[in-house]
């Protein structure tokens, strides 16, 4: 009784350009489409992508609208914010925050306390 001998390359190269030309046949026999379908396809697929663009372009416009909104409220909110918060200084407080400044700085230059 011989063993099993495994299949040297000739036989795998062999197996493997047959399997190709049963492949290919197999292809080459396969009904060609019709070219109405083609035409029907491509036209349902043009289509297709035209309804996807624009609703892409509608998306995208109403996110630069909620985005310009979301903007304009924070803007709206901080220029409430900073009336609220600091009321317009006087001519006496600004006069006296410069003098502040000033002696400061001149305590700092001289070493005064």
């Amino acid at each position: 009784m011989k063993g099993f001998k495994e299949p040297g390359f000739q036989d795998r190269a062999a197996a493997a350009a047959r399997a190709k030309e049963k492949a290919l046949e197999k292809m080459k026999a396969a009904p060609k489409p019709d070219e109405a379908e083609l035409a029907a396809r491509a036209a349902r697929r043009e289509e297709r992508d035209a309804k996807a663009a624009s609703k892409r372009a509608a998306a995208e416009e109403a996110k630069k609208q909620r985005e310009r909104e979301k903007r304009e409220k924070a803007l709206e909110a901080e220029r409430e914010q900073a009336k609220a918060v600091t009321p317009e200084p006087t001519e006496a407080e600004r006069k006296a925050a410069r003098d502040a400044r000033y002696a400061a700085r001149k305590s700092r230059k001289f070493g005064r306390s």
